[in-house]
Parts: structure tokens; sequence; C-alpha cells
């Protein structure tokens, strides 16, 4: 699969919020969020990751 310029800059952008979902977890964890805002957050970022596995 040969991706054109704008299919790799949408899938580097969906790479960086995937990787701010990510932080925003560790970041909420290290400072002792509760676990209802902990899940929101991960939920968030497993949606974020199942929109990565659908290239457009």
């Amino acid at each position: 699969m040969v991706l054109s310029t704008a299919e790799l800059a949408d899938l580097q952008d969906r790479l960086f919020q995937l990787r701010c979902a990510a932080e925003d977890v560790f970041t909420a964890a290290s400072d002792g969020a509760d676990p209802d805002e902990l899940r929101k957050l991960a939920a968030e970022m497993v949606e974020t990751a199942k929109s990565l596995e659908r290239l457009r």
C-alpha cells in the first residue's frame, strides 16, 4: 500500500492525537485522577487507536 501525501499527513495527525491521548492518561494517573476519569480518558484513547486501524 502506498499512501498519498494527504493520506500520510492525515495518518501523522491521528498518530499525534493518539500520543496526546496517551499523555493525558499518564498525566491524569500521575496526578491521582479518580477511576472514572481514567476510564473516560482510556476510552477516548481506545477510540483514537481504533481510528488508526482504518486507513483512509
